[in-house]
């Protein structure tokens, strides 16, 4: 892990967003579509964490975003191309625009300020959508990623972030996926090789510093 003068200077306030990634109610909600993943996220902390990354974003000024996925009551737009997405369309809880489901869950709190971005498609919330384009409108060059899951939307966001040419900073312990232990493989083997990885605690050490301006 980088020391903190490193993951200091990589975690300016004014060029760093902080991205939530289906942190939804029916995600990781207590009536979610997946309640593994849920439970995993709930009892591990995870979402706790998100929480306080987005707590402390908005008091140092750093900018937050929601990435939230869903799809239309009729399917139009959606991805029928994998076996991932015939199977959501099985499942009890649907993740329909205008639905309880596609909120962001408690306790992470959504602010006046903070962009929420929903997307009809597709496994990462930079492909195809408008969040390429707001985190270079917002002098972004740091994106810290969060959320779930760590088996499929989280990697996918990194990757891409990666191409688009971000610096992509993972805080390990505030990510998810199931099984359990699937999560830190992933993270040592996979993000650790394209992302700077982290902790909870050494990014909100971070975050603590004097306010800065956001540049325009």
């Amino acid at each position: 892990m980088p020391s903190y003068e490193a993951l200091s200077e990589i975690l300016d306030p004014a060029t760093t967003v902080l991205l939530t990634v289906e942190c939804q109610r029916g995600v990781v909600g207590p009536d979610s579509a997946l309640p593994e993943l849920a439970r995993e996220a709930r009892s591990s902390g995870v979402l706790d964490r998100v929480a306080r990354l987005v707590a402390a974003a908005h008091e140092s000024g750093v900018q937050v975003m929601h990435a939230i996925a869903e799809r239309r009551p009729d399917g139009r737009g959606a991805n029928h191309n994998a076996r991932l997405f015939r199977a959501a369309e099985r499942l009890p809880v649907q993740q329909l625009a205008g639905s309880t489901a596609v909120r962001v869950a408690s306790p992470v709190e959504v602010a006046a300020e903070d962009l929420v971005v929903r997307r009809l498609h597709g496994l990462s919330p930079l492909a195809g959508t408008d969040v390429d384009a707001l985190l270079r409108n917002l002098g972004c060059r740091t994106l810290v990623v969060t959320g779930v899951s760590a088996n499929v939307a989280v990697p996918n966001t990194v990757f891409d972030a990666v191409n688009h040419g971000y610096t992509a900073v993972v805080p390990g312990d505030a990510i998810a996926g199931v099984p359990s232990d699937y999560t830190p493989a992933m993270i040592r083997h996979t993000l650790a090789l394209v992302a700077t990885i982290t902790t909870t605690d050494d990014v909100l050490a971070c975050f603590k510093r004097p306010r800065r301006v956001r540049r325009a």
